[in-house]
């Protein structure tokens, strides 16, 4: 290969090339421009180094010389019997030092894999012949972010990462917040697919800030009613223990205040039994200001357990069991039974809960991997992180940024590891996101996203960060512990059954056939109606759209009435939130919460 180029300067990892008006390359062929990977041939090494910068300005006088470029100096290849690339620069070039554009048995030699735990993702984007593998090991037990705006593939992207880590790791469960409900089709029998209607999260799983959380509909609780849920809920797992314990025991009924349990202590109790302390020391007051707290908050309980959108967590509220075993079983795959992994659909979820419910999923997960010793590794992937680890300590549920930001720090230590992926990696917790060694940075054109990720790589690579705005669609850099040196790579093609469903299936133009009559809007709104109705609407074929009786709904937390009366049947078009109820009625009620 004839050279095309000599250093002219050397400065720390930067060099300088002089590029050589003598070269009898084709220019076809030596396209030195930025992002080439080039070789720099050394007395015991081949140096790989990236072009950054190509520039005819500060040129040498000598007439050899038409233009310079700027190299990061990024590894260098060991000759030997069997070539072999280690990070880092051990022996720098010196002033004169050949330079040529890098060939491709020196990029194989580079990017081969260098164990079992590799999974091909892809090719390099200056060498499509070259296979691009990311170190499994590395990748998970040190965490992971994919980050990338809205359309440049990067739901596909998080498919095709997952299903390889599958393949690599078939002993690995996998735990997948799916925000838009769009990754349940992509994995095929190797995943349970769990929503609201499937899902059993008992309430008594929520620790008290969750549990004030659904309570108070994501507002701030009012505090005398925290003081009251605090000291009732101890004694309500009191009470149920004593219930469980009354066989074995027979001589002697234990005290429920002698048990010792807390307020976070994860064992059931029964609602009926919360509401009845409640109720008994409401009836102790005299003064009536004070027991309107307590009415107000047994009126605030009563009217979540009855909201069919929360049947997942209070469906058997008063029958009780201890069914923690089976829940951790079922959510986290233990055992597998073939299916190692676990999508969780949120969309269907009440927008007021989803942040206590990704606490409760994330908090479990981490407490199981920390009591466990960390026996059955568990990879966490957080869809849409911004959302609930938020970098405004002013936006979001704070224990859910907590327990995130757990797993980020201490998750690899007991085999919990975390993968991020998000479109603004800005707005998502600093601490949390430097916890990720390897980066999947995708095409990103906020100014702020693009000083995050500066930030959060190391100084060889912050020049390739320069590409990040003109990415296309599917290419990726990708940059730390995962990847043998920073690239620019092309995610391969998915399988059309992989493809997640806002790539599949959802078109701007639609569907000539697709029959948008009164049949089908009908359709739609018996399937809204449902997701807020005590009745199963799927299984019931006789109503039609506008003559099926519906139960009114119950009121919305936030108004805190009584108990309503006994609901009255009503056609469906006059169902209205406060249908039955005297505007003026509960005005006493309807102060503004604290």
């Amino acid at each position: 290969m004839t050279s095309f180029g000599r250093v002219i300067s050397v400065r720390g990892s930067l060099a300088r090339v002089g590029l050589l008006a003598t070269s009898h390359m084709p220019m076809s062929e030596m396209r030195a421009t930025v992002g080439r990977f080039i070789s720099i041939r050394c007395a015991n090494s081949t140096i790989v180094a990236m072009i950054t910068d190509v520039t005819t300005e500060d040129v040498p006088t000598s007439d050899s010389y038409i233009a310079s470029a700027g190299v990061d100096l990024l590894g260098e290849i060991l000759s030997g019997d069997r070539p072999k690339f280690q990070r880092g620069v051990t022996n720098y070039p010196t002033i004169g030092d050949t330079v040529d554009l890098i060939s491709a048995q020196e990029l194989r030699t580079v990017y081969a894999p260098s164990g079992q735990d590799q999974i091909n993702v892809g090719t390099l984007q200056q060498d499509r012949s070259v296979v691009a593998y990311v170190d499994v090991e590395e990748m998970l037990s040190k965490h992971f972010a994919i980050l990338g705006s809205t359309g440049v593939g990067k739901s596909t992207g998080v498919s095709l990462l997952l299903n390889e880590i599958l393949k690599a790791r078939p002993n690995l469960r996998l735990f997948l917040l799916d925000v838009h409900n769009e990754y349940g089709r992509c994995f095929g029998e190797k995943a349970l697919v769990l929503n609201p209607r499937n899902l059993k999260l008992p309430f008594w799983l929520f620790n008290f800030e969750e549990i004030v959380d659904v309570l108070f509909a994501g507002r701030p609780g009012v505090p005398e009613e925290l003081d009251i849920l605090a000291e009732v809920i101890p004694l309500a797992k009191g009470i149920y223990t004593t219930y469980q314990n009354a066989d074995r025991i027979g001589l002697k009924r234990i005290d429920p205040k002698q048990i010792g349990y807390t307020v976070d202590t994860p064992v059931p109790y029964r609602l009926q039994d919360l509401v009845s302390l409640i109720d008994e020391r409401m009836g102790k007051l005299e003064n009536r200001s004070s027991r309107i707290i307590y009415h107000k908050l047994i009126s605030r309980i009563d009217t979540v357990k009855n909201d069919p959108r929360y049947a997942f967590m209070f469906d058997n509220a008063n029958v009780g069991g201890d069914t923690m075993a089976e829940v951790i079983s079922h959510l986290f795959r233990l055992p597998a039974n073939g299916r190692p992994m676990t999508v969780m659909q949120l969309a269907g979820f009440p927008a007021e809960v989803v942040d206590s419910v990704v606490s409760v999923l994330c908090r479990m997960a981490f407490d199981f991997g920390l009591w466990s010793d960390g026996v059955s590794p568990l990879l966490f992937i957080c869809e849409e992180a911004h959302r609930y680890a938020s970098a405004d300590r002013n936006i979001g549920f704070g224990p859910t940024r907590k327990a995130i930001s757990r797993i980020a720090k201490e998750g690899r230590k007991y085999g919990v590891y975390l993968g991020l992926v998000t479109q603004r990696p800005a707005e998502l917790d600093a601490t949390i996101i430097s916890q990720c060694n390897t980066l999947f940075s995708m095409r990103l054109a906020n100014d702020r996203d693009q000083a995050l990720l500066r930030s959060a790589v190391s100084d060889a690579a912050a020049n390739l960060l320069s590409f990040v705005p003109s990415l296309g669609t599917r290419e990726v850099l990708a940059f730390g512990e995962g990847v043998a040196l920073p690239t620019r790579l092309r995610f391969k093609e998915v399988p059309p059954h992989q493809l997640p469903r806002s790539e599949a299936t959802i078109r701007t133009v639609p569907s000539v056939s697709a029959g948008h009559d009164m049949h089908f809007v009908g359709a739609v709104l018996e399937r809204w109606r449902g997701a807020t109705s005590q009745r199963e609407v799927a299984n019931d074929p006789t109503f039609g759209p506008a003559t099926r009786p519906l139960e009114p709904r119950a009121p919305e937390p936030r108004y805190e009435p009584p108990p309503a009366p006994a609901p009255r049947t009503v056609e469906a078009p006059m169902l209205q939130p406060s249908l039955g109820l005297d505007p003026d009625r509960f005005s006493l009620l309807k102060k503004p919460l604290r």
